[in-house]
């Protein structure tokens, strides 16, 4: 089997199971999971801390000068650093998913995290997943999947992930609606929207189990391991 250290990015919409996956592939093949979208959250969650508005794109250039995000395996998960501070609880709120695309949109933070991004996995045997890992982070990955699921299931899914967390109140309706207005913001904005690479090969994940859609990955990734 060929041992080249692939570079793999898997695109696609909120709560539709793809960092699930990227984790879960990462870990059978040992390779290194980036989870871009945590990078944004991150991000995200320094500007509302710090009561910068998403327009005041020059306190946020400000800003990013003087920003670090690193990842540290912890017991066997990614955990992501923001100017060495551990905030992996903090920027999985319902009230950080609510801004991040809006901040995630603005080309000055896309263009600071796609740098870091493309550092990180310049060495191949990584896992990489977000919006445009396929379409503008790596467009020359070895391999690219969209993931897709209907938005219902979408909502469930995160609906149950929030519900888990302590302290999270939410509501079902509420946090479909959010879905539906991160997709239409991900989707439409003029810098690296979310879109179907080309060559990318699509999964709609509604009906499989995280042990199927894994399996039916790791197939394709070791013929590709095979050329």
């Amino acid at each position: 089997m060929n041992n080249k250290k692939l570079i793999i990015a898997i695109d696609g919409y909120s709560s539709s199971g793809k960092s699930t996956i990227a984790k879960s592939l990462a870990k059978k093949l040992g390779y290194i999971y980036i989870d871009s979208g945590a990078m944004y959250r991150a991000i995200t969650y320094k500007l509302l801390k710090n009561n910068i508005n998403a327009e005041n794109i020059g306190e946020i250039k400000e800003i990013l000068k003087n920003t670090s995000i690193d990842f540290s395996i912890q017991n066997g998960e990614n955990i992501i650093f923001l100017d060495n501070e551990c905030v992996e609880d903090k920027i999985r709120t319902l009230y950080i998913s609510s801004h991040v695309s809006e901040i995630s949109a603005i080309p000055e933070v896309r263009e600071f995290l796609v740098k870091i991004q493309r550092e990180l996995g310049k060495k191949g045997g990584i896992v990489m997943d977000g919006r445009d890992i396929g379409t503008v982070v790596y467009p020359n990955a070895d391999i690219k999947f969209f993931i897709d699921a209907d938005i219902e299931i979408r909502a469930k899914r995160r609906y149950l992930e929030l519900k888990e967390k302590k302290g999270e109140a939410v509501n079902l309706d509420k946090v479909k609606n959010n879905l539906i207005k991160r997709d239409k913001i991900d989707s439409s904005r003029a810098h690296s929207p979310l879109k179907l690479a080309d060559d990318a090969i699509v999964i709609n994940t509604d009906n499989m189990t995280k042990e199927e859609q894994l399996q039916y990955i790791l197939d394709i990734v070791k013929k590709k391991k095979m050329k």
